[in-house]
């Protein structure tokens, strides 16, 4: 009984590691479908937002018969947890992917305005914070998330520096407006990315150690727990 379950448990960690790579590379290629004006991979990212969703109903269904057959306790159920919680910020990974897909259209009619500010930039942080997220998840190893805090930190300054550089553009040039709302809209979907992916590494840190935490960006909290974490 107890092998049975392990097998399982196996099984559903693989299926929510593809669900996970299936949300990071629909972000990832949203941006590179911007950056390319490639419609073709815009459409891609949008047309997998069906299968993402499919994704996060089984795993929830699996994890939960999991649960009812074999009634888990300490790491299991821990891990179980952490995979309830993981499959609702992956899916709103993706989704955000796919939001920023739907503006490829927008850019391919008009171009852009200096080559995406710093979004190309933004975005391959958030996709390394998935990306060790992943990693922890399938091998234990939380160090990957000792400067989780300094990435986020860089995240939203780089997500505040791209609105003043935007709304700089539009007051010099107001045909600019619409193009530049779009890139404050994106860097605000990257940056709530990044936070979806700090929450996927407390979870997992509660998963391999017993103990909440908390990942703080502040700096009198940020040493609490170890480099990067602190305690709830």
């Amino acid at each position: 009984m107890v092998e049975k379950f392990h097998d399982e448990l196996k099984e559903l960690e693989k299926e929510v590691l593809s669900m996970g790579n299936l949300a990071k590379d629909m972000l990832k290629k949203s941006i590179e479908s911007l950056k390319e004006l490639d419609n073709k991979k815009a459409e891609w990212v949008i047309s997998q937002k069906a299968k993402l969703a499919d994704m996060d109903d089984e795993i929830e269904e699996r994890t939960l018969r999991l649960i009812t057959l074999y009634q888990p306790m300490a790491i299991d159920m821990r891990r179980i947890a952490c995979i309830l919680k993981m499959i609702t910020y992956l899916n709103r990974i993706g989704r955000y992917g796919k939001d920023i897909a739907k503006f490829e259209i927008e850019f391919e009619k008009n171009g852009h305005v200096k080559k995406l500010i710093s979004l190309p930039h933004m975005a391959g942080i958030v996709d390394s914070m998935i990306d060790d997220a992943l990693y922890v998840f399938e091998k234990g190893d939380i160090s990957k998330f000792n400067d989780f805090i300094e990435r986020e930190e860089t995240v939203d300054e780089l997500r505040y520096s791209i609105f003043r550089e935007c709304l700089s553009y539009m007051m010099e040039e107001p045909k600019v407006i619409t193009r530049c709302t779009y890139y404050i809209m994106i860097a605000r979907y990257l940056e709530r990315c990044a936070d979806h992916a700090c929450k996927i590494a407390e979870k997992i840190i509660y998963m391999v150690t017993g103990q909440h935490v908390e990942i703080d960006c502040r700096e009198e909290t940020s040493k609490a727990c170890f480099t990067g974490v602190k305690k709830k």
